[in-house]
């Protein structure tokens, strides 16, 4: 018997990208569930028109947010995805068919990011493997602050699934800078939390040199023409932001006289 299939979504104001994502999920999922941070836009709306379940539910973190949306499901087989995401036909078909053959604890799926209207496959941004399909009991989403991801209990197995997940992350370099801004200050907290307070030359200028020239010249992000430039070069920016912010941070604050 095929298994049942939860797709899960978290949201917070996602009118521009959230249709398009539910539009693609109908022929592999049984339920629909929508977590949503008190959205002010038209986001619930818009779930609500295409059949999602949605929850109401403060954001208190990545890594909350999805395990919490994950204990809401009604099936035990999950799907995760992100408002901005977009299963493909070929991906598609590779899940319907896994439904009837589950061998492991979850599966990685291959994610093509668009950035600013190009799809970008080199720079080390392509495939970009996620695990989002996952048998919830054997395992969980964990992290601190920022890129969290799903780990699956000591002795289980991951697969693969042919097919793209479309990622339209950037829409604008405006955009991305801003995004930027708002990570670099979460790595920072991040590291910071784990007690790596100390920011040399080599964290400021050397590593966002390295940056650059990993993935615009080894991981041949050049290939991606202007795309590629703009994301080795920010890319680079918020390597050195990151550890400004951390030093800055850590700095105790001058005494008055």
């Amino acid at each position: 018997m095929p298994i049942s299939l939860s797709v899960v979504i978290i949201t917070f104001n996602e009118e521009a990208n959230i249709g398009r994502c539910l539009a693609a999920v109908p022929d592999v999922a049984d339920e629909v569930l929508v977590v949503d941070s008190f959205s002010t836009d038209r986001t619930v709306a818009i779930c609500q028109q295409h059949g999602a379940r949605v929850v109401q539910h403060a954001f208190e973190g990545y890594v909350e947010q999805k395990n919490y949306a994950t204990a809401q499901a009604r099936h035990d087989y999950v799907l995760q995805l992100d408002a901005d995401e977009v299963l493909t036909d070929e991906l598609r078909a590779a899940i319907t068919q896994i439904k009837t053959n589950w061998q492991h604890a979850g599966y990685t799926l291959a994610r093509l990011t668009n950035y600013c209207g190009s799809w970008v496959r080199h720079g080390g941004w392509y495939p970009d493997r996620k695990l989002r399909l996952y048998d919830r009991r054997l395992g969980q989403w964990e992290g601190l602050l920022l890129h969290e991801r799903f780990e699956v209990a000591p002795g289980q197995t991951v697969g693969t699934l042919p097919g793209d997940l479309l990622h339209y992350s950037y829409h604008s370099v405006e955009q991305h800078v801003s995004q930027l801004n708002r990570f670099t200050s979460i790595s920072a907290a991040e590291l910071a939390l784990r007690g790596k307070r100390r920011v040399t030359l080599f964290h400021l200028l050397l590593k966002p040199v390295w940056k650059f020239t990993h993935g615009y010249f080894f991981r041949l992000g050049f290939l991606d023409g202007f795309a590629g430039l703009c994301i080795a070069t920010i890319s680079a920016w918020g390597v050195f932001l990151k550890f400004a912010k951390l030093r800055t941070a850590a700095a105790a604050p001058a005494q008055p006289l």
